[in-house]
């Protein structure tokens, strides 16, 4: 399994993998339009490869032979949520913005891979803080970030469709 920086031409796998992997982040009570309204909103390839072309932004993707089978993006600067910059206060900060693994890898150790190559790219970017959000009742993403050192700091809201979700704020220190 390669792991690497994402490349331009990775957008369309890219959009295909998040459409894949963002419902199984999702609550159990998700509206399956909402999650459909906020992949074909956020997670398309056009975004992906707007996503690709932001130099705050950095996408590492787990790469078996070709095919892509996991993905992080990093939002370098400034959080954007009143939320998370009242408890994330240290600077410069970087947010781990999405760690997803295909369902076929989980529980191989692809998604700590993913998440240990993001977290040196923000230490290099100069970031003192990585933080990330996660759904309050996705016990798993919890159990696993808590597992690779994020502590929970605070909470958000996270907007899926028309809904809103409710998120833990986790934060790494570097």
């Amino acid at each position: 399994m390669l792991i690497r920086p994402a490349r331009p031409d990775d957008a369309a796998a890219l959009s295909e993998l998040a459409a894949l992997t963002f419902p199984l982040a999702c609550p159990p009570d998700a509206l399956p339009e909402s999650i459909a309204e906020f992949i074909a909103s956020t997670l398309t390839q056009a975004h992906f490869e707007g996503y690709l072309a932001d130099p705050d932004r950095e996408l590492f993707v787990a790469d078996e032979e070709g095919a892509l089978v996991g993905y992080t993006m990093l939002v370098h600067g400034e959080p954007y949520d009143s939320d998370v910059r009242a408890v994330v206060t240290a600077r410069p900060a970087t947010e781990l913005s999405k760690v997803y693994v295909h369902p076929d890898h989980h529980g191989a150790g692809l998604a700590a891979q993913l998440v240990e190559r993001s977290v040196a790219a923000a230490r290099a970017r100069g970031a003192v803080v990585v933080w990330l959000g996660v759904n309050q009742q996705n016990e798993r993403a919890n159990r696993f970030y808590a597992k690779q050192g994020f502590e929970r700091v605070g909470t958000k809201r996270f907007k899926v469709g028309a809904r809103f979700e409710d998120d833990f704020v986790r934060a790494l220190a570097l």
